[in-house]
């Protein structure tokens, strides 16, 4: 098996030119089944991460006024934020699933003319 080979191919696929609409159709549909669940993802998980780190601030007090009730609210944030964070990837993975089931049918259409069209 020559890799050489099936890896020049591969740099030398990225490279041509895809002036196909179809391809081009096919991607933008890919991108569109995709795009809520990325969005998504990095939103919550940044507002997530912001939380948490609000809450470690307040539990360690390094902000407010070290007291009891803001080290208790510290902790509690903390803890949801790191809910939050776990909950991410399942959430994404499910929104993921929905937007590709949503655009499967077209998508899969499209990609076999492509292949149709190829032979």
């Amino acid at each position: 098996m020559n890799t050489d080979k099936i890896f020049a191919e591969a740099i030398a696929n990225e490279y041509a030119p895809k002036d196909t609409s179809k391809v081009v159709a096919l991607r933008k549909l890919d991108r569109r089944a995709k795009a809520p669940a990325n969005i998504f993802a990095y939103g919550f998980g940044l507002l997530m991460t912001l939380v948490l780190g609000v809450g470690m601030c307040l539990s360690m007090q390094v902000i407010g006024n070290g007291g009891v009730l803001m080290t208790g609210a510290g902790i509690v944030l903390g803890v949801s934020g790191i809910m939050g964070v776990g909950l991410n990837y399942p959430i994404y993975k499910k929104l993921l699933r929905s937007g590709k089931e949503k655009y499967a049918f077209e998508i899969m259409q499209l990609a076999r003319e492509i292949s149709e069209a190829g032979e």
